[in-house]
């Protein structure tokens, strides 16, 4: 290998996806296909933190077999990822990443995740410009929220990783249906919590578990806006049809204070809050609002909406890698400043472009959920949302290999690169004056 050949680090930020270690994969298998452009790949243990504390997994010595297991391994568990976001007055930060990225040959950044991933990226590559570095950034979009991109599903028509999410959320409605259809005598109300801070794509996949509408299924979207009193009565209007209801809420309705937390980006992180949007309708209609016997139960998945391999779609596994290996065809033929992203062909069968954007196009954008994609009533959503997630949660499971009856997951060898650089600690991690 010629030592004139550039390095290449790639990193993941915030919350992962079931399948965010195959657009890893993408990008590694796709880097070995071009021997004469890129030298090693590092991973960044535990994204930009990885970076700037010079912590580079070699992911070009780690086993072919380790690397391929990647397509099946759900999480952030094999380079770690993120929730560090690094302020523009945070310089020092910014000079150290350039300096890491000198002082390991590195030319190539690949950064798995979302809009603000993708500022993060633009902004070290930016610097890095003006420091003399020729440093390409290039993004791979990544979401479960499917927020990532332009409303009009012009830049990006949806992220890897919500396909699974969804598929994740048809499976555990058909479930949860079942649970409700039987024990409806003393519990006739079922309601599910799914994740989405603001944005309701997630809750809305719940819909492709009864395309028919033959459920007594409600979906309430934060867009819907609607209240603790007008949910009351619509739940009860379900019941008093069908004996029963089982309802979905976006974890980011706004139902007033629940005591919410706040992650590095200043995103809402629901997980962690003291009590849950579904802990709020469930006590509400239990306060005698419900005009049935028995009473409404709650239920609200964690993170295993994004850690179940084996509710994973192939299609997004597949589009997942595909999209890796387009960040690495343009940072290759175009050069930095751009992201991967995929774009939904025109015609009656679902088929898939990759093509790419500029970063500051989607760097801390947010799209939203198409409010005619929200049904008259706000309590579900139309034939056309259910046209547009059908095609990206697949047919088939996924292949999740199993030794001893456990699932076998990617472990990489954490081979660090050495340091070449004194030791660093983050800004956002140093004491503030006067503590």
């Amino acid at each position: 290998m010629s030592s004139g050949l550039r390095n290449v680090v790639v990193a993941q930020s915030g919350g992962p996806s079931p399948v965010i270690n195959n657009s890893l994969r993408g990008i590694v298998e796709a880097c070995q296909g071009y021997p004469s452009v890129f030298g090693r790949v590092f991973g960044a243990w535990h994204g930009i933190e990885g970076v700037l504390r010079e912590e580079l997994i070699d992911l070009s010595s780690q086993p072919t077999e380790e690397i391929a297991l990647l397509r099946n391994t759900p999480g952030a568990g094999a380079i770690g990822t993120c929730r560090y976001k690094m302020k523009p007055e945070w310089t020092e930060d910014f000079e150290r990443a350039v300096e890491v990225f000198r002082a390991h040959n590195v030319g190539y950044f690949f950064y798995i995740g979302g809009n603000d991933s993708m500022d993060t990226a633009q902004k070290v590559a930016a610097l890095a410009r003006s420091r003399g570095l020729e440093l390409a950034a290039t993004g791979v979009p990544k979401t479960i929220d499917n927020d990532v991109g332009d409303s009009e599903f012009k830049l990006v028509d949806h992220t890897p990783g919500y396909g699974s999410v969804a598929r994740y959320w048809m499976s555990i409605v058909q479930q949860a249906d079942e649970e409700n259809r039987g024990s409806s005598p003393s519990d006739p109300v079922l309601v599910l919590q799914a994740m989405g801070r603001r944005v309701g794509f997630i809750a809305a996949s719940a819909r492709l578990a009864d395309p028919q509408r033959e459920m007594p299924l409600q979906i309430y979207l934060a867009e819907s806006q609607l209240g603790l009193e007008d949910l009351a009565d619509r739940v009860n209007e379900q019941v008093s049809r069908s004996g029963r209801a089982v309802v979905v809420v976006n974890e980011g309705m706004n139902l007033g204070n629940i005591g919410e937390s706040k992650d590095a980006f200043g995103h809402t992180q629901f997980s962690s809050s003291r009590i849950t949007v579904a802990q709020i309708v469930a006590n509400y209609l239990n306060e005698g609002r419900l005009k049935a016997a028995g009473s409404a139960r709650c239920q609200v998945p964690g993170t295993d909406q994004r850690t179940s391999m084996v509710f994973a779609s192939t299609v997004d596994l597949d589009e997942a890698y595909a999209v890796g290996q387009k960040a690495v065809e343009i940072a290759v033929k175009d050069g930095e400043g751009y992201m991967a992203t995929l774009l939904r062909a025109p015609g009656p069968f679902y088929t898939v472009l990759y093509d790419k954007v500029p970063l500051e196009s989607v760097a801390n954008s947010e799209r939203k959920f198409p409010m005619d994609w929200i049904s008259p009533d706000k309590v579900d959503v139309t034939d056309a949302f259910i046209r547009y997630a059908k095609p990206l949660i697949g047919e088939d499971w996924p292949s999740v290999p199993l030794v001893d009856g456990r699932q076998r997951f990617a472990r990489l060898k954490r081979l660090f690169v050495e340091k070449k650089l004194n030791d660093y600690l983050p800004v956002g991690y140093r004491p503030k004056e006067g503590i």
